[in-house]
């Protein structure tokens, strides 16, 4: 580990992130506060600075003599999900095609790139991190510091969520992604573009995309398990 105790900490804050948007830290769980000093070479001080930058951005939950833990996914943050993410998206989007600068379309396109190379190579987890990147800049053109916060704390239940169906690429599971993938590149264009109604028609086609597959995760299917014979009934 690097002596610079400034890479440490963004080190630490990166592989916290990404272990919290891919479930390997998953909902609800603690942090081993003395494992990640270990690991990063990090004494308490700056590790609670890390942490602390990670529960104002949503990630993490700070309790008083208790630690840090990770966010919840409740019932009412999936709630609130549902009802938020299609505006939120929308908006973003929007102010994304208006404020962007040449050098984010150029993050953006390689933010893309990584996409594409997740989807034909990597696993379950690469796909939700550069899935979750591409959005990123998106909120980044935004500039918008009131809707920015609740964008990004979308992304974070985004990410866990989809892990659920990145990780088996079926027939109909690759038809989505390929399609998110295309979507993706009109909404470059768009942006690029400055076309703003193109854009907010392209979050509401990219949520109803994804929307199908998170509902399944919401609320998945019912077993089909034999109950076996109902008791017969007797008579006095």
């Amino acid at each position: 580990m690097s002596a610079d105790p400034k890479t440490r900490k963004e080190a630490l804050y990166e592989s916290v992130k990404a272990a919290v948007l891919t479930l390997e830290l998953p909902p609800g769980s603690d942090l081993d506060e003395t494992a990640l000093s270990e690991e990063f070479s990090l004494s308490r001080t700056p590790l609670r600075e890390v942490f602390r930058n990670l529960a104002g951005e949503g990630y993490l939950d700070l309790r008083e003599n208790r630690g840090a833990r990770v966010s919840e996914m409740s019932h009412k943050t999936l709630r609130d999900f549902f009802l938020a993410a299609p505006m939120i998206y929308g908006a973003v989007m929007r102010l994304a095609a208006v404020n962007r600068t040449a050098a984010q379309i150029d993050a953006l396109q390689a933010a893309q790139d990584g996409f594409r190379a997740a989807l034909r190579s990597g696993s379950g987890k690469d796909r939700a991190l550069a899935n979750n990147r591409f959005h990123e800049v998106t909120g980044e053109m935004a500039d918008n510091i009131y809707l920015l916060p609740s964008f990004q704390r979308l992304l974070i239940d985004h990410a866990r969520i989809s892990m659920t169906f990145y990780r088996p690429l079926g027939d109909d599971m690759a038809r989505n992604v390929s399609e998110a993938a295309a979507q993706h590149d009109d909404v470059i264009a768009a942006i690029q573009a400055r076309d703003e109604a193109a854009c907010g028609q392209l979050a509401i086609d990219h949520w109803n995309l994804s929307r199908g597959q998170i509902e399944l995760f919401v609320m998945p299917a019912g077993l089909d398990m034999p109950l076996g014979a109902l008791p017969s009934s007797r008579t006095a």
